[in-house]
């Protein structure tokens, strides 16, 4: 039902305003209801109804009745969006795009796009190629005018074109070609036409306040000029009639700089750098009008000297060198896009140059892989393991390091990625990729996330690990030994972020062992050289080579000539934990409780019983210290050991999660694992103590030494005692102890000798006057100086 309509009118008005009371309509029976009850009804499904309240006024209601019959459907009416052109045009120079300088970007792609056009054109009809010279893109900043002009041979456009393309906002001149190109099958399609969207022409307007376009097309024989201002939504077209002004072919386009802008835009050297960034490897020749300076010779008078007279034959003329400045076109991009090309065309040398001129290296890379990716995605890539680490370390940290390079049909897009092609661990890898059909945003600056980019980014992290395998699988082990000095924390580091590419990464990692100690060896290598009983492989994680060397945790296993890896470096016990096993091989931390090695047997269990007694006396010593006390199964020279639960940090993790700097300290009690002592049953200082609980418990001495025992095997195992000075005057009090009296010393002499040298001395100083020399008399006898 319709909503009512209701309102408050006076008495006398309400007459001429019901349309069935107070006039006759034509046919009463048909037009005219009966009233009921001060209602009225009107035969065209509209019920008015007066009520009187207090006073003068006369509610009036009216409620549209619902049709009995149903009723024919409405017409439909289409209409067009209408757009505010001022408004879009400031959405699209203002919103669309982050830096001002992409305006050269877009306008010498649409150049290249119109000489692309002639080009495809020109493959059937030869006469469009015939006066035009060559197929060419020219610029040239005025500093002095503010102005930037950038000239093509290309296509052209005659006056109905420049209305379609440049007065039809986001109108794409390309898009129609292309679908023409597709729909004539004889002229077949091109990939290489740049424009898709029908706005780039329109960032000009980012640093120009008047643009000026003049073009002519080989189709017509009239030049014609566009003129249009950046705030205003309206454009001149007029035809040109200057004949100094009159082009062959082509389309030359005026940015009158805005004020702001003249002094970075308009300046030769920077527009050089803006061509070499963005449109390097763009096709066609892109010249730009540079200053540049030559030295020529000059002829001057030799003029006689005073008081002298030449003959006008004796005068000579000298010559002199002087640099004069001039302009003259400067080709600026001279670097051809190497993945464009055959890659068995292409020498070693050739991908040398191109990696260092690209990336401004100066050594050469490791390694480079070429190759084009046909399918579902098609794109094409170059890329390299760089020489050399770079040189800050906070590059591991972050994504966002420039260093792969995307284009699209050969124009530069963006070299800013947060992870959308590679992974951060592979960050390292330099290179460029150029594909025709990415999924980027309309400004070219953003990778939309797709599955298209989801797929480019798989194939590209397999063709690096590719890449790295090589330099793995060289005879020459130097290279591969220059890579894992160099990028071997960015491996270990993707052992902890990609799972999915474990098996591929953990063939890669290099360590030192017990058995290599100069050298690094791999994974493989050590499940190689495992004897046939062994069934893990083992690590111990600490802060140096040196440490790992001495640990008391390799001594039963250097004994038993098993090979431990040394894990040294802060990432590494991470690494391997994330990685958990290698060919079905466990990693196992030697440092940790229940080391199996496979020769327990029945001595061990009579050990075992034996010190049961010395296990429960040291536990009641130290208390809530350790968790428990027990024999050990790892060591052969030390006395003892301390490990750490099998579900805890150990030593080495205990202590990275102390040197944090943003590290929740609140964590470290509930994270720390609990602490094992074990003890060498046929070391002597334990067969003591094992004496010393069965025969004197309560001595002093021998709980001072379990303390003692236990503070050392703190620090041999590698934690931090919580009170180092304590420790200090520990060892003091027992060197006091094991030294005193060892060498005839005794208190008694000591004083007499003290006594003795005390009376000598003042003896002496009644006796004789010390002469006092200053320091600057004292001269040895072989100095020179000396009278």
């Amino acid at each position: 039902m319709a909503p009512p309509l209701s309102g408050t009118l006076g008495a006398s008005s309400v007459a001429p305003l019901l349309p069935c009371a107070g006039r006759r309509a034509p046919s009463a029976a048909s037009s005219v209801a009966p009233r009921v009850n001060g209602t009225m009804r009107c035969s065209r499904g509209v019920r008015w109804e007066a009520e009187r309240s207090r006073g003068r006024s006369v509610t009036v209601r009216c409620d549209a009745a619902v049709a009995e019959k149903p009723t024919e459907e409405a017409a439909e009416e289409k209409f067009e969006y209408q757009a505010e052109v001022s408004r879009l045009m400031d959405l699209i120079v203002h919103s669309l795009y982050s830096h001002k300088e992409v305006f050269l970007r877009e306008l010498v792609s649409n150049a290249s796009d119109a000489l692309d056009k002639l080009r495809f054109l020109g493959v059937t009809d030869s006469s469009l190629l015939a006066d035009g010279g060559e197929l060419e893109i020219r610029i040239k900043p005025d500093p002095d005018a503010g102005t930037i002009t950038i000239t093509d041979t290309g296509v052209g456009m005659t006056k109905e074109e420049l209305k379609d393309c440049l007065g039809t906002i986001a109108q794409s001149g390309t898009s129609k070609f292309l679908k023409a190109l597709k729909e004539n099958k004889d002229l077949g399609a091109d990939n290489g036409l740049i424009g898709q969207f029908g706005v780039g022409f329109y960032s000009a307007f980012l640093v120009a306040e008047k643009v000026v376009v003049s073009t002519k097309s080989p189709k017509s024989d009239k030049q014609y000029v566009w003129e249009a201002l950046a705030d205003s939504s309206s454009y001149v077209i007029k035809e040109e009639t200057d004949p100094e002004e009159m082009l062959t072919r082509g389309t030359q386009i005026t940015l009158f700089l805005r004020p702001d802008d003249k002094h970075e835009f308009a300046d030769p050297s920077r527009i050089q750098g803006l061509v070499k960034n963005y449109s390097q490897f763009v096709s066609f020749p892109i010249y730009t009008w540079q200053e540049k300076s030559r030295t020529v010779e000059v002829e001057e008078d030799d003029e006689p000297k005073e008081g002298e007279e030449a003959t006008e034959g004796e005068k000579k003329k000298k010559k002199k060198t002087i640099t004069e400045k001039y302009w003259d076109w400067e080709l600026a991009n001279e670097t051809k896009p190497i993945w464009m090309r055959n890659p068995k065309e292409i020498e070693k040398t050739e991908y040398n140059e191109f990696y260092k001129k690209t990336f401004n290296e100066f050594l050469d890379p490791l390694a480079h892989t070429h190759f084009t990716t046909e399918g579902e995605v098609e794109f094409r890539s170059v890329l390299y393991v760089p020489g050399m680490a770079p040189l800050s370390n906070e590059e591991i940290m972050n994504p966002k390091t420039k260093n792969i390079r995307l284009y699209v049909k050969r124009v530069f897009i963006s070299d800013d990625f947060d992870g959308e092609l590679f992974p951060r661990y592979l960050s390292f890898v330099k290179g460029v990729v150029d594909s025709n059909d990415l999924p980027l945003n309309v400004s070219r600056e953003i990778l939309q996330e797709s599955r298209i980019v989801r797929i480019m980014r798989k194939r590209l992290v397999r063709k690096t690990f590719d890449m790295i395998e090589e330099i793995a699988e060289k005879e020459d082990k130097e290279d591969y030994k220059k890579f894992w000095e160099s990028f071997g924390k960015y491996i270990k580091l993707g052992c902890i972020e990609d799972t999915g590419n474990h098996k591929r990464l953990a063939p890669l990692l290099r360590f030192h062992s017990s058995k290599n100690e100069g050298d690094t060896i791999s994974l493989d290598q050590y499940v190689e050289n495992m004897p046939e009983n062994q069934k893990a492989i083992y690590y111990i994680a600490t802060d140096s080579l040196q440490s790992a060397k001495t640990a008391p945790f390799l001594e039963k296993l250097v004994q038993k000539d098993i090979e431990v890896l040394y894990l040294i470096e802060p990432i590494d016990e991470v690494a391997i934990q994330n990685l958990q096993t290698y060919k079905e091989k466990k990693f196992v931390d030697i440092s940790k409780e229940d080391l199996e090695l496979g020769d327990e047997d029945e001595e061990t269990n009579e050990t075992k019983q034996e010190f049961t007694l010395l296990c429960d006396w040291v536990k009641q010593q130290l208390g809530d210290k350790v968790a428990k006390v027990q024999i050990s199964k790892r060591l052969s020279s030390s006395p003892c050991v301390l490990v750490s639960g099998k579900f805890g940090w150990s030593a080495n993790m205990e202590r990275l999660m102390k040197a944090q700097t943003l590290g929740d300290t609140s964590s470290l009690e509930f994270m720390r694992g609990r602490r094992i002592f074990e003890i060498n049953p046929d070391h002597p200082i334990i067969k003591d103590l094992s004496a010393a609980c069965r025969n004197e418990p309560e001595s002093t001495e021998a709980k001072r030494a379990v303390e003692l025992l236990y503070e050392a095997a703190l620090i041999s195992s590698g934690y931090t005692p919580e009170s180092p000075a304590e420790l200090g005057g520990k060892i003091y009090e027992m060197m006091a102890i094991a030294l005193g009296g060892r060498w005839g010393r005794s208190d008694t002499n000591e004083a007499e000798a003290s006594s003795g040298e005390a009376s000598t001395e003042a003896d002496s100083s009644e006796g004789t006057v010390t002469e006092v020399i200053e320091p600057s008399e004292v001269r040895p006898e072989s100095d020179p100086w000396r009278d």
